[in-house]
């Protein structure tokens, strides 16, 4: 295996820094690339989290793993595993990377573009050529709860099965977007799965414990670990959603949250006025499955308030 002009050998592990470019400062940034090869042939897959910076509950699952040395002894084949893509993001608390653009809506990149395009690049020119298929880690932004979820794509038939096998509570069908590294990845013949769980700017011990069993479930149905809990059961499968919003602005009181069932004519919050004189009900408007939520008090008029999944 080689990953930028770096050789990994059967039976090695390796932690790589790849060259990304240089800050105005002259400071040299560098992309850690954690490898881990066993002797025996196998596939080899990518774990990745905080390609948006402010997404830590994908970095923290990262770090578990490397911590609890979970790969030093795979039974067969790779793992490639990047805690923390966005570096600038992370340090700044920020989803984007330092020229304010998304990672993620980046791809293929470019060699010579902005630290969004030149990190797409990397992944793109030195990282998916070597890799099988992977999951990328995420959480909600901007206040929005997920919970705990996994993504693939209705026109990829192997990314539906690496879902099953990673048995999240939900399992989300998902259209490709544009430019997106999961986009790419199936241009390209690989198969990225997205796990997403919490909401940014904050732990989620829920969502962090989903995701690591997620990984050792999907890790062990490919014969690379030797064992791996259940999925405490069969996950449940969304095929399409929507977001209810808000018809008023205001003090927003949730009484329903992710992870419940909903049906058509539940009362599932409130919002009011600040001032004691008003207040209206949000009502579902279709039955489902509540897979994501405004954790946001105030919000304003057509705000996201709960994702309801069918």
């Amino acid at each position: 295996m080689v990953i930028q002009n770096n050789t990994i050998e059967p039976g090695q592990n390796s932690i790589l820094k790849l060259s990304v470019g240089r800050l105005p400062s002259d400071t040299k940034i560098y992309l850690n690339v954690h490898v881990f090869r066993s002797t025996e042939p196998g596939p080899t897959v990518l774990l990745m989290g905080g390609v948006h910076g402010d997404e830590i509950n994908g970095v923290e699952i990262m770090r578990r793993t490397l911590a609890e040395r979970w790969f030093e002894g795979l039974q067969r084949g790779s793992v490639v595993v990047v805690p923390l893509v966005n570096m600038q993001g992370f340090n700044s608390f920020s989803r984007d990377a330092l020229d304010g653009k998304d990672i993620n809506r980046s791809y293929p990149g470019s060699a010579n573009g902005s630290m969004a395009s030149r990190l797409a690049y990397i992944f793109n020119k030195h990282i998916l050529p070597v890799v099988d298929f992977g999951v990328d880690f995420h959480t909600g932004g901007n206040s929005n709860y997920n919970y705990p979820q996994i993504r693939y794509s209705p026109t990829d038939p192997k990314s539906k099965e690496l879902a099953d096998s990673f048995g999240a509570h939900y399992m989300v069908s998902s259209n490709f977007i544009p430019k997106s590294l999961r986009k790419n990845a199936f241009d390209h013949g690989k198969s990225i799965i997205v796990f997403e769980g919490g909401e940014n700017l904050r732990f989620d011990q829920l969502s962090i414990d989903h995701g690591l069993a997620g990984i050792r479930r999907l890790l062990h149905a490919n014969g690379m670990l030797p064992d791996a809990a259940p999925a405490p059961q069969p996950s449940i499968k969304i095929q399409k959603s929507n977001w209810m919003r808000a018809e008023r602005p205001g003090i927003f009181r949730w009484l329903k949250q992710s992870g419940e069932t909903v049906k058509i004519g539940d009362k599932l919050a409130v919002i009011n006025d600040p001032y004691g004189m008003d207040e209206i009900a949000v009502v579902a408007k279709k039955a489902g499955h509540i897979i994501g939520h405004n954790n946001m008090p105030v919000v304003g008029m057509g705000d996201a308030l709960f994702h309801i999944g069918q």
